[in-house]
């Protein structure tokens, strides 16, 4: 993970960074009034308000640490609306062999963090992300899935 770098858009950096601000800043000064509350009601052992506490700002230090890194680690890429091609962050619309053309999947190219609601992900470096980067609607490409060689179509792009 050390050496990962994060290829986002300048659009995801500064939500990224936003929500870094956000979370070190007053997410953390909320947390420990939460946590401060929780103690003054007793016998720390037996209260699920301080470990419920505990438990948020544990998570909220993991997030603030995978935002920093992304941060630290990453390139900026910009998508060119008009290549015509499947590219970091483009939305694809595919089908899988043997289904109609209006059962398609739509998969997002590109990392988590900037996926957009409703969407799968495929990662630029999975099987199926590295199928698709650089092909057209229209396009037949094979990738290695766990359970076997799969076949995909490419149906529409957005």
């Amino acid at each position: 993970m050390a050496d990962e770098i994060h290829r986002i858009t300048k659009e995801t950096l500064e939500k990224l960074e936003a929500e870094y601000l956000n979370l070190t800043t007053v997410g953390r000064t909320e947390i420990a009034r939460v946590i401060e509350a929780a103690r003054l009601l007793g016998d720390l052992s037996e209260n699920g308000d301080y470990h419920a506490a505990k438990d948020e700002q544990g998570k909220m230090e993991s997030r603030i640490r995978q935002i920093d890194h992304v941060v630290r680690n990453h390139e900026l890429v910009q998508r060119d609306e008009h290549a015509g091609k499947v590219q970091h962050a483009s939305i694809v619309q595919v089908v899988y062999e043997g289904d109609d053309d209006g059962d398609f999947q739509e998969f997002f190219i590109g990392s988590i963090e900037e996926k957009p609601e409703g969407v799968l992900v495929a990662s630029p470096t999975s099987p199926l992300g590295e199928a698709l980067l650089g092909r057209s609607v229209g396009d037949s490409v094979e990738y290695e899935a766990p359970s076997g060689v799969l076949k995909v179509k490419i149906v529409g792009q957005r």
